[in-house]
Protein backbone atom coordinates (compact mmCIF):
# COMPACT_ATOMS: atom_id res chain seq x y z
CA UNK A 1 0.00 0.00 0.00
CA UNK A 2 1.52 3.41 -0.97
CA UNK A 3 1.17 6.62 0.79
CA UNK A 4 1.05 8.26 -2.24
CA UNK A 5 -1.90 10.89 -3.17
CA UNK A 6 -4.58 9.80 -5.65
CA UNK A 7 -3.73 11.85 -9.01
CA UNK A 8 -6.10 12.99 -11.60
CA UNK A 9 -8.84 14.75 -9.23
CA UNK A 10 -8.42 17.64 -11.34
CA UNK A 11 -9.81 16.24 -14.26
CA UNK A 12 -13.08 14.96 -12.99
CA UNK A 13 -13.15 18.63 -11.55
CA UNK A 14 -12.58 20.47 -15.10
CA UNK A 15 -14.33 17.74 -17.33
CA UNK A 16 -17.61 18.61 -14.88
CA UNK A 17 -17.07 22.36 -15.37
CA UNK A 18 -16.64 22.17 -18.82
CA UNK A 19 -20.03 19.81 -19.03
CA UNK A 20 -21.63 22.93 -17.09
CA UNK A 21 -20.54 25.46 -19.20
CA UNK A 22 -21.74 23.66 -22.23
CA UNK A 23 -25.39 22.95 -20.56
CA UNK A 24 -25.69 26.50 -20.31
CA UNK A 25 -24.00 27.72 -23.50
CA UNK A 26 -26.43 30.25 -25.85
CA UNK A 27 -27.84 28.39 -28.53
CA UNK A 28 -30.32 29.41 -31.25
CA UNK A 29 -33.74 28.63 -30.04
CA UNK A 30 -34.66 26.33 -32.60
CA UNK A 31 -31.54 23.61 -31.88
CA UNK A 32 -31.61 24.36 -28.29
CA UNK A 33 -34.08 21.32 -27.54
CA UNK A 34 -31.55 18.98 -28.34
CA UNK A 35 -28.79 20.22 -26.19
CA UNK A 36 -27.11 16.96 -25.05
CA UNK A 37 -27.44 16.15 -21.21
CA UNK A 38 -23.52 16.91 -20.79
CA UNK A 39 -23.29 16.95 -17.30
CA UNK A 40 -24.96 13.16 -17.10
CA UNK A 41 -22.73 11.95 -19.54
CA UNK A 42 -19.58 12.65 -18.16
CA UNK A 43 -20.77 12.10 -14.55
CA UNK A 44 -21.78 8.40 -15.92
CA UNK A 45 -18.34 8.04 -17.65
CA UNK A 46 -16.61 8.94 -14.02
CA UNK A 47 -19.39 6.76 -12.13
CA UNK A 48 -17.97 3.40 -14.57
CA UNK A 49 -14.68 4.28 -14.79
CA UNK A 50 -13.71 5.29 -11.31
CA UNK A 51 -16.33 4.53 -9.06
CA UNK A 52 -13.84 4.94 -6.16
CA UNK A 53 -13.25 8.67 -6.55
CA UNK A 54 -16.67 9.53 -8.57
CA UNK A 55 -19.94 8.00 -7.05
CA UNK A 56 -23.52 8.80 -5.61
CA UNK A 57 -22.99 11.80 -3.55
CA UNK A 58 -20.04 13.77 -6.39
CA UNK A 59 -23.34 13.25 -8.83
CA UNK A 60 -25.70 14.41 -6.03
CA UNK A 61 -23.20 17.20 -5.86
CA UNK A 62 -23.19 18.15 -9.68
CA UNK A 63 -27.02 17.67 -10.40
CA UNK A 64 -26.89 20.47 -7.74
CA UNK A 65 -24.82 22.30 -9.47
CA UNK A 66 -26.99 22.13 -12.49
CA UNK A 67 -29.76 22.99 -10.54
CA UNK A 68 -28.16 26.12 -10.17
CA UNK A 69 -26.87 27.01 -13.68
CA UNK A 70 -29.94 26.35 -15.36
CA UNK A 71 -32.33 27.67 -12.56
CA UNK A 72 -34.25 24.54 -12.17
CA UNK A 73 -36.56 23.93 -8.95
CA UNK A 74 -33.33 22.83 -6.76
CA UNK A 75 -32.83 19.14 -6.40
CA UNK A 76 -34.72 18.35 -9.53
CA UNK A 77 -31.33 16.88 -11.73
CA UNK A 78 -29.37 16.36 -8.35
CA UNK A 79 -32.42 13.68 -7.95
CA UNK A 80 -31.87 12.08 -10.77
CA UNK A 81 -28.49 11.95 -11.46
CA UNK A 82 -27.90 10.67 -7.86
CA UNK A 83 -30.60 7.43 -8.68
CA UNK A 84 -28.44 6.64 -12.13
CA UNK A 85 -25.22 6.78 -10.36
CA UNK A 86 -26.21 4.48 -8.39
CA UNK A 87 -27.21 2.18 -10.98
CA UNK A 88 -23.89 3.13 -12.56
CA UNK A 89 -21.45 2.56 -9.72
CA UNK A 90 -23.59 -0.76 -8.55
CA UNK A 91 -23.17 -2.37 -12.43
CA UNK A 92 -19.58 -0.94 -13.50
CA UNK A 93 -18.36 -3.93 -13.17
CA UNK A 94 -20.39 -5.24 -15.68
CA UNK A 95 -20.91 -2.68 -17.64
CA UNK A 96 -16.90 -2.11 -18.48
CA UNK A 97 -16.65 -5.62 -20.27
CA UNK A 98 -19.36 -4.44 -22.75
CA UNK A 99 -17.70 -3.18 -25.73
CA UNK A 100 -18.34 0.58 -26.15
CA UNK A 101 -21.58 0.18 -28.65
CA UNK A 102 -22.82 -2.23 -25.53
CA UNK A 103 -21.54 0.36 -23.43
CA UNK A 104 -23.76 3.08 -25.37
CA UNK A 105 -27.15 1.44 -24.88
CA UNK A 106 -26.61 1.03 -21.25
CA UNK A 107 -25.99 4.90 -20.67
CA UNK A 108 -28.68 5.52 -23.04
CA UNK A 109 -31.28 3.51 -20.75
CA UNK A 110 -29.79 5.97 -17.76
CA UNK A 111 -30.21 9.16 -19.87
CA UNK A 112 -33.97 8.15 -20.45
CA UNK A 113 -34.36 7.15 -16.58
CA UNK A 114 -32.52 10.52 -15.71
CA UNK A 115 -35.26 12.16 -18.27
CA UNK A 116 -38.01 10.14 -16.90
CA UNK A 117 -37.47 11.43 -13.16
CA UNK A 118 -36.99 15.02 -14.32
CA UNK A 119 -40.44 14.48 -16.03
CA UNK A 120 -41.78 13.23 -12.87
CA UNK A 121 -40.68 16.19 -10.87
CA UNK A 122 -42.23 18.51 -13.83
CA UNK A 123 -45.46 17.15 -13.30
CA UNK A 124 -45.46 16.51 -9.63
CA UNK A 125 -44.37 20.36 -9.08
CA UNK A 126 -47.67 21.55 -12.03
CA UNK A 127 -45.06 22.83 -14.44
CA UNK A 128 -45.98 22.49 -18.30
CA UNK A 129 -45.35 18.53 -19.96
CA UNK A 130 -42.97 19.26 -22.72
CA UNK A 131 -43.29 18.05 -26.07
CA UNK A 132 -41.91 14.55 -27.61
CA UNK A 133 -38.77 16.87 -28.53
CA UNK A 134 -38.40 16.68 -24.74
CA UNK A 135 -36.18 12.80 -25.70
CA UNK A 136 -34.34 14.01 -28.21
CA UNK A 137 -31.12 14.65 -25.95
CA UNK A 138 -31.27 11.31 -24.78
CA UNK A 139 -30.85 9.87 -28.27
CA UNK A 140 -27.48 12.21 -28.83
CA UNK A 141 -26.37 10.86 -26.24
CA UNK A 142 -26.13 7.61 -27.14
CA UNK A 143 -24.71 9.20 -30.27
CA UNK A 144 -21.79 10.95 -28.20
CA UNK A 145 -21.42 8.21 -25.70
CA UNK A 146 -18.16 6.80 -27.24
CA UNK A 147 -16.96 9.97 -28.53
CA UNK A 148 -17.00 11.22 -25.09
CA UNK A 149 -15.24 8.28 -23.86
CA UNK A 150 -12.54 7.81 -25.29
CA UNK A 151 -11.44 11.28 -25.20
CA UNK A 152 -11.82 11.07 -21.86
CA UNK A 153 -10.13 7.67 -21.64
CA UNK A 154 -7.53 9.62 -22.93
CA UNK A 155 -7.50 12.35 -20.33
CA UNK A 156 -7.87 10.03 -17.80
CA UNK A 157 -5.18 7.87 -18.85
CA UNK A 158 -2.37 10.74 -19.29
CA UNK A 159 -3.27 12.52 -16.19
CA UNK A 160 -2.74 9.13 -13.95
CA UNK A 161 -6.57 8.42 -13.11
CA UNK A 162 -7.78 5.81 -14.88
Amino acid sequence: MTDAAPRGGWLIFVSLLVALFLTVLPMPAATDAFRPQWVVLVALYWCLTVPERFGVFAAFAAGLAVDLVTGSLFGQHALGLSLIAYAAVELHQRIRLFPLWQQALFVWVLLLVERLLNLWVLAATGQPLPFLIYWVPTLLGLLLWPWLFVILNDLGRRAGLV
